[in-house]
């Protein structure tokens, strides 16, 4: 399974229950949102708030996670494509050059940043009868860990992977240099599955797999990164009085994540949208710019304010 220092990544697609599927990146996402629920339940006790708010809460995410995200993509990364299939914004099918399901392919972490700040604007005012930042402050501890597992599922997926690599953290992702088509078409053997597996351990296919770059894994470092964030806010939130601070929290988050993502993106692949335009960043590091500056505002504002009381 490996090659000089390079691990070959050619996963399964998730857990065969025989009558169903469970996709590791449908997975992630389900761990994601049961660990914020989790951890917004420990922080709702430890506010005294009513615990039926809660699942308002866990549905206003979810959806504003779902759709921002969806739209997100959409707007920055690929509207050239889809103003022209508008039906495909939010339809898992592709309807040209013929009908196929293809699952939602594509979500936007800054598409989903935007619609949670607004979904917490309605759910402050409408249901809890709490300050905006109060909610920002404590829901970005759930977000920062659900970011961890949308980084594992995208490395599940094969997607959103580096540049070309020489150094010993290269992941050869088979996936993401032959299609399943293309797997299919080379190896002759009609099951996806099996066609990948050949061409990693059946000698005769050692040409295909030569061919198979080693990569940047840029999922695993976002999401190694991410676990330093969520473990910052988390041990300020119960070990300090930074949840008194109000913005502050919210601010570390939004300047802590987006730098990391502003990072990793001189190592990472090209996804499309803006940056041919713009020049000399890439689309993900334009849009993850306003987010630092906001989060730097909020952060300095927190500490020229007194403290809150409760």
């Amino acid at each position: 399974m490996t090659h000089a220092l390079n691990i070959i990544w050619n996963p399964s697609e998730g857990i065969d229950l025989g009558f169903f599927m469970i996709r590791y990146y449908s997975l992630m996402f389900v761990i994601a949102f049961g660990l914020g629920w989790f951890i917004m339940k420990k922080i709702f006790e430890r506010e005294n708030e009513p615990l039926d708010k809660l699942d308002s809460l866990f549905v206003w995410t979810v959806l504003a996670t779902l759709i921002g995200a969806r739209l997100g993509h959409v707007l920055f990364y690929d509207w050239e494509y889809f103003r022209n299939h508008l039906l495909e914004i939010f339809l898992p099918f592709k309807f040209e050059p013929k009908f196929e399901f293809t699952g939602f392919q594509g979500l936007a972490s800054h598409g989903a940043a935007i619609a949670i700040i607004i979904a917490m604007y309605y759910y402050s005012k409408m249901i809890l009868k709490r300050p905006l930042l109060w909610i920002l402050d404590r829901v970005v501890i759930p977000v920062a860990s659900g970011a961890i597992f949308v980084r594992l599922g995208n490395f599940f997926n094969s997607e959103i992977i580096g540049h070309e690599t020489a150094s010993s953290f290269g992941i050869r992702f088979l996936h993401d240099k032959y299609s399943k088509a293309e797997a299919v078409n080379a190896t002759n053997i009609p099951n996806p599955k099996e066609a990948y597996n050949a061409i990693v351990t059946d000698p005769k296919f050692a040409d295909l797999l030569a061919q198979v770059p080693a990569k940047h894994p840029t999922q695993l470092y976002e999401g190694f990164c991410y676990i330093f964030v969520f473990a910052i806010l988390f041990f300020l939130y119960w070990k300090t009085n930074a949840r008194l601070r109000s913005g502050y929290l919210f601010g570390l988050f939004l300047v802590l994540l987006f730098v990391v993502r502003f990072v990793v993106e001189f190592v990472k692949e090209s996804q499309g949208g803006f940056e041919n335009e713009l020049g000399i960043f890439s689309t993900g590091q334009w849009l993850s710019i306003p987010f630092i500056i906001i989060g730097l505002f909020f952060i300095i504002r927190a500490k020229r304010n007194p403290l809150a009381t409760s």
